[in-house]
């Protein structure tokens, strides 16, 4: 089969087009015959390398896919071949006190398809069939590999972590990726007052035209003034923050007394300044979160089926153009996902 790899650490021209061996399907596995998987950040960070993690060359990137089944197992039986499924990226052990829980994400061995194992940039992928689930009606092939791992993520962040609730105001900081696209589609379903943030002027736009009640360039604008401004003086209820250190004090300084900082990244670095002060005194909590559990991935795809979101979809590129969509994703031109559909005749490699 046809599989983007990489067959050591570097920059785009290390991506490559490959035939490698065909997934096999274990007891309880799934052999899932890809038409379109998706990118994330992670992959870029993969690529290049990230200090600690080492797998095996040459190595398929992508956390995200969706497509029909192939093949499975014999313990598995709630799917057929043909089945229209999407899958949750996120390997977890099945066996440690998290997953005995039912906290997946907190598993102690917890690793994504595509950063500690084959992912889904590929004609095939085998996965562990709970991380199997059917796609939602009204969604094509292309938004349903858009969905998995950025909508489970500000799932969590939004509804489990942070308990947003209808009616309160949510900050959505560096609107344009996965993540916080996803925050400010769920917010406005929930019925809350999204208020969004970006470096780049178009995505403000954007941003505006999606449904943000209020959004900003927050590289010429105060986020905190800004924040308040739009809230009646009084401070967001919940701020998504993936940015990290650029943005971090600031985010911080935009909540209400009782607000709730929820993070799942750091792009621009890990090291924020934080007033401790700030902090007991407005009583806000800061919480982490990353990806989410399997509870969390059938609530999120419900919610999805149920109020009709549509994933916000930047881009299509054809799997062997895989470089030219890494490359989009390096100079963040996106606003919503990059998706590779898959299927194709590929006749060259760009």
């Amino acid at each position: 089969m046809k599989a983007v790899t990489i067959h050591r650490h570097g920059e785009p021209e290390e991506i490559r087009l490959d035939e490698v061996p065909k997934p096999r399907s274990g007891a309880n596995e799934v052999v899932i015959r890809l038409m379109a998987a998706s990118l994330n950040h992670l992959d870029i960070w993969v690529r290049k390398g990230i200090p600690g993690l080492k797998f095996s060359f040459p190595h398929i990137m992508g956390s995200d896919g969706a497509g029909i089944v192939d093949r499975t197992g014999k313990g598995v039986k709630w799917l057929r071949k043909g089945d229209r499924v999407l899958i949750d990226p996120g390997i977890s052990c099945g066996r440690c006190e998290f997953c005995e829980r039912g906290e997946q994400s907190e598993c102690v061995s917890f690793g994504l398809l595509g950063e500690h194992i084959h992912g889904t940039f590929a004609e095939y992928v085998g996965v562990p069939v709970e991380n199997v689930h059917p796609i939602p009606s009204h969604l094509s092939f292309e938004e349903a590999a858009a969905l998995p791992l950025v909508f489970l993520t500000a799932w969590r962040m939004l509804v489990t972590r942070a308990q947003l609730k209808a009616g309160e105001d949510l900050l959505v900081i560096g609107i344009g990726g996965g993540v916080a696209s996803a925050a400010l589609q769920i917010g406005l379903a929930m019925g809350v007052r999204v208020i969004a943030t970006s470096g780049d002027p178009k995505k403000v736009k954007q941003a505006l035209e999606l449904g943000a009640h209020h959004a900003f360039n927050h590289n010429d604008r105060d986020i905190a003034e800004e924040a308040r401004k739009a809230t009646g003086n009084r401070g967001a209820d919940v701020c998504a923050e993936t940015v990290g250190a650029a943005t971090w004090s600031k985010s911080l300084q935009a909540l209400a007394k009782g607000g709730r900082l929820v993070t799942c990244g750091a792009t621009t670095g890990p090291m924020g300044e934080t007033d401790i002060r700030r902090v007991f005194w407005n009583q806000l909590t800061i919480l982490g979160s990353t990806m989410g559990s399997r509870s969390d991935c059938r609530e999120m795809l419900r919610f999805v089926e149920r109020t009709g979101i549509r994933p916000i979809i930047d881009s299509t590129y054809p799997l062997e153009k895989a470089r030219a969509a890494h490359e989009r994703l390096m100079r963040r031109e996106q606003f919503g996902k990059i998706v590779l559909t898959i299927g194709q005749d590929s006749l060259s490699f760009q």
